[in-house]
């Protein structure tokens, strides 16, 4: 069981690699495969955690393959989704940028601050996971993007701020902080239960 999460997120990794070739080559008849993908992959996301807490084998290195995985699975899904439905994700366009500028922004203060990549897994970025699983689930569903999609924006949005006050607050890089409160305690250097935050590094 030890082994699972490790398995779990290459198997998140291949469903995104598969949902790029299907969109690419069947377009609109693949969408119920897309969903299936989208179900499989926030499962797997969802039970790599678990059984890697309950096997206490949620190590650095594994949280950071974790994210990695998780930022490449959500960019194929939205991209196959772009393919799929693009006047959807056309007229949104600018916001959609706007998301994936504030990635990049995030990943060079990490790697600018601590030489490694970001890997917070806030509250917030859980929380803007479901609701982005829930907008591509309507965009691709029912081909409708509306409430779904303007509310993953702006949690996408919030969820990014409060991701750049975690890298900015936090004096060494860390796994799992949950929010920029929780960062900036940690640089007050107030203590906080062991079971509420990730591994220190240096």
């Amino acid at each position: 069981m030890r082994t699972v999460p490790k398995i779990l997120m290459i198997f998140r990794l291949l469903l995104a690699l598969l949902s790029i070739i299907l969109s690419y080559h069947y377009g609109e008849r693949c969408v119920p495969m897309l969903v299936l993908i989208l179900c499989l992959g926030l499962t797997s996301d969802i039970l790599d955690g678990i059984i890697a807490r309950k096997y206490q084998v949620a190590t650095e290195n594994l949280r950071r393959m974790d994210s990695f995985i998780d930022i490449i699975f959500w960019l194929s899904l939205a991209t196959s989704t772009g393919i799929v439905r693009p006047g959807i994700i056309e007229a949104n366009l600018i916001f959609i940028v706007g998301l994936v500028i504030l990635e990049v922004i995030s990943a060079l203060i990490s790697l600018l601050r601590f030489g490694k990549e970001a890997s917070t897994h806030a509250y917030s970025s859980k929380f803007w996971g479901i609701t982005l699983f829930l907008a591509l689930i309507s965009i691709l569903g029912f081909n409708y993007g509306g409430f779904f999609l303007y509310l993953t924006i702006i949690v996408g949005y919030i969820s990014y701020v409060d991701v750049l006050l975690i890298l900015i607050l936090l004096p060494h890089w860390m796994h799992d902080v949950p929010s920029f409160f929780h960062a900036y305690l940690i640089r007050k250097k107030i203590n906080l239960k062991k079971s509420t935050l990730g591994s220190v590094t240096n």
